[in-house]
């Protein structure tokens, strides 16, 4: 599979997050993010998902 380039993600979705989990937000996910000009896939969404810094800093936009 192709390196996502994370500076091209655009309308980046999150889910699971839980206040109470404050700070930490483990259960949170990315559901959906567009690249290029298209959708990521189920496969991709789950290589994103493994980098748990880059989901944390997008709750944290997310949130904030």
């Amino acid at each position: 599979m192709k390196k996502i380039d994370l500076n091209k993600l655009e309308n980046i979705e999150i889910d699971g997050v839980d206040t109470k989990d404050y700070p930490d937000f483990c259960d949170a996910f990315i559901v959906s993010a567009s690249y290029s000009d298209r959708d990521l896939n189920d496969a991709e969404l789950d290589e994103l998902n493994e980098d748990s810094d880059f989901v944390y800093d997008q709750v944290i936009k997310h949130l904030f």
